[in-house]
């Protein structure tokens, strides 16, 4: 397994995302014997989210690490989509006696996608996500789809709100129970600078110092790339220095790792890839062209792939014994 040195992490090159599956227990057993193949084959990072699978992605993971060692394995998590616990079989009820009822939430706080992004919900979905994962501490926490705060209120709003969180964050990592945070997003990072949801990561980043000073820890994004999504390599959106570079570009010069999601696109990729294109990437197969494009890319830190079954993890492993493609089939697939 090839790893990515960032402060004081080695981080793999591909990491285990865990949205997809149904709630039910043999997709948590997929997960599980999945996930702990993976950290035996030398894959370190694990990523989840509070909503992945209604927290059951979260407690999966926590059983995991109450069996391997802690240290060897980076954890992401994220909050800002409002998730019941499995145990609330009236979710309606559940919301407005635990989330109304107790003010962490106010009808206000909401957007149309069900985004919140305040301190005290933030606060409730960071503790809760250590509770689910059985850990003392989580490695990297994001936000999740913050652009999506943009649908509903004005950019001076979702600042404020920003300044507020990541000082929220800031205090959990001197408590010990944070690492580093950041943003996940879908949307943010690939659109136009004119577009509602855009967000300019220069900004942002200068935010976190605001609040955390030099020694922040604003450190990592998330965010789509694949084949059919490659705005992150190739669209110069992003301004820093008095230049627009892309977010990669963007995320190199302010000292960000980038995990990319959708790698794979879900599979739904798979089987679109033109023959020569897997050739020209050196491999033998969709899905490792897929892989291989992504790890391929200048600026990519760690590619997420959502495993739920070992079969999927050994084919995907596979890439570990290719060497990556050089920047110039890269640059060359653009015209694809």
């Amino acid at each position: 397994m090839k790893y990515k040195e960032f402060l004081n992490y080695k981080l793999s090159e591909m990491g285990i995302g865990t949205y997809l599956g149904n709630t039910d227990e043999e997709t948590d057993n997929n997960y599980y014997e999945t996930i702990k193949l993976g950290v035996y084959k030398g894959i370190n990072v694990i990523d989840t989210a509070i909503n992945y699978r209604g927290m059951k992605s979260e407690r999966v993971i926590g059983k995991i690490l109450n069996e391997v060692d802690r240290s060897k394995v980076v954890i992401s998590t994220k909050g800002g989509y409002i998730t019941p616990p499995p145990e609330a079989k009236e979710p309606a009820r559940w919301f407005k006696e635990e989330m109304l009822g107790k003010g962490i939430i106010s009808p206000e706080d909401i957007t149309q996608t069900g985004n919140v992004i305040t301190a005290k919900y933030i606060d409730w979905a960071f503790e809760t996500s250590l509770k689910n994962l059985s850990t003392d501490y989580i490695d990297v926490y994001f936000l999740h789809n913050p652009e999506d705060q943009l649908l509903n209120f004005d950019r001076d709003n979702f600042y404020k709100k920003l300044r507020v969180v990541f000082r929220l964050l800031e205090g959990k990592v001197k408590e010990e129970k944070l690492k580093y945070y950041g943003l996940a997003t879908w949307n943010g990072f690939r659109v136009s600078p004119d577009s509602r949801q855009y967000l300019p990561l220069k900004d942002i980043y200068d935010i976190a110092v605001e609040v955390g000073g030099e020694n922040h820890h604003f450190r990592f994004i998330q965010l789509p790339y694949n084949m059919a999504m490659p705005e992150a390599y190739f669209f110069k959106n992003q301004l820093v220095d008095g230049e627009y570079v892309s977010t990669f570009e963007a995320c190199q010069k302010l000292g960000i790792y980038t995990y990319t999601s959708a790698s794979i696109m879900q599979t739904r990729i798979l089987g679109k890839i033109p023959e020569e294109v897997v050739k020209l990437l050196g491999v033998n197969s969709q899905v490792l062209a897929a892989i291989q494009f992504v790890r391929s890319t200048p600026g990519v830190g760690t590619a997420l792939i959502g495993m739920s079954k070992k079969q999927h993890l050994e084919e995907n492993l596979k890439i570990e014994d290719i060497p990556p493609a050089d920047k110039s089939v890269i640059d060359s697939l653009m015209k694809y």
